[in-house]
């Protein structure tokens, strides 16, 4: 009997210490206790303060004289984590002005995703223009006259606008149009 006795002391013992268990946790004895699901909040859009913004030619870009492709790098110069996501729009900063603008006609290419980008890290967005040919001034395969930019204001949703220069000459195109890709973590060329 002294065996059973012993049994039945670490029995109740145990379940003091269950019903213990169960009080400061809240959790009544005989329920499943839940998993535990975090959900972790998505990072915000970049700010437009994040972002410093460049430009050069592209390497793979229409036959002409002209700018013909760019490719437009985002780098994430705060200290969060934040994302960009969409098409850009263009416009061509007349007279070296954002206020001054002449939004370019855009042309969508590629599939949307969002682009988690961190401290440091960078994503791009190629934009291809109608390319100007010839020689000197150039001329449009359209008849209209080519312009020159020496900016580009270059917009993204939730991410704001940015006037930026080509690194490598200015902004030449034909008929006020442009082909954008999709925010990409991937550098195209």
């Amino acid at each position: 009997m002294r065996h059973s006795n012993g049994i039945r002391r670490a029995a109740l013992a145990t379940t003091a210490v269950t019903a213990v268990a169960a009080a400061v946790t809240g959790i009544l004895p005989g329920t499943a206790m839940a998993a535990s699901t975090t959900t972790s909040t998505p990072p915000p859009a970049c700010p437009a303060s994040a972002l410093q913004v460049s430009a050069r030619q592209a390497v793979h870009r229409p036959v002409g004289t002209g700018t013909g492709a760019a490719v437009v790098q985002f780098t994430n110069v705060s200290r969060r984590t934040c994302v960009l996501k969409g098409y850009p729009t263009v416009a061509g900063a007349g007279n070296g002005s954002p206020a001054h603008n002449t939004p370019l006609k855009v042309t969508r290419t590629g599939r949307e995703a969002t682009v988690t980008v961190r401290p440091h890290g960078k994503a791009w967005v190629k934009l291809t223009f109608v390319q100007v040919q010839g020689e000197a001034d150039g001329y449009c395969v359209s008849g209209t006259d080519p312009v020159t930019y020496p900016t580009m204001v270059i917009g993204l949703p939730h991410s704001g606008k940015h006037q930026v220069a080509l690194n490598d000459g200015v902004w030449a195109e034909c008929d006020n149009k442009v082909t954008v890709t999709p925010v990409s973590p991937v550098k195209p060329s």
